[in-house]
């Protein structure tokens, strides 16, 4: 009995080149998630920030009210305004006449250090301020996250 065996060979898993083009692909998928990923984080801590204010900025319009529409002793400590303030992305919020100027933390993200200025509009006495923001921050995302309110010159 002579059997003629037969060399069959099933295939055994991925060829070289095959994996290659996965790891290839998942190189340029990280290369634009890992960015975008970045920037979203940065913008939404710099939106915890800003409506972390959102008390202070409410403290300094009843100021500005019971004042007859004068900011002058709008103040930290001063006429119901928090004499301090901090959160995980807040250092510090120092208020002067009504001017709202906050230190962010470190950790926020790259080129995220610096601060943020809050000016209200000159008419203290209308039924509602109008805010400008302003930033020493040199990160594109986050000043624009900052600065994107701000009412038209």
């Amino acid at each position: 009995m002579n059997f003629k065996q037969m060399n069959t060979k099933a295939q055994a898993g991925f060829t070289l080149i095959e994996l290659m083009i996965v790891v290839a692909i998942i190189g340029i998928l990280a290369a634009v998630a890992i960015p975008q990923y970045s920037n979203y984080t940065v913008k939404a801590k710099i939106a915890s920030v800003l409506s972390s204010v959102a008390s202070i900025k409410t403290a300094v319009g009843v100021c500005g009210q019971e004042n007859g529409g004068a900011l002058a002793n709008c103040n930290s400590g001063d006429e119901g305004i928090p004499a301090t303030f901090t959160t995980k992305e807040i250092d510090g919020v120092v208020v002067t006449a009504g001017e709202i100027v906050i230190t962010l933390a470190d950790g926020i993200g790259t080129d995220v250090e610096g601060t943020i200025t809050m000016t209200p509009s000159d008419d203290a006495a209308a039924a509602n301020l109008t805010w400008t923001n302003a930033t020493t921050v040199t990160n594109e995302v986050a000043a624009e996250a900052i600065t994107k309110n701000n009412p038209p010159a």
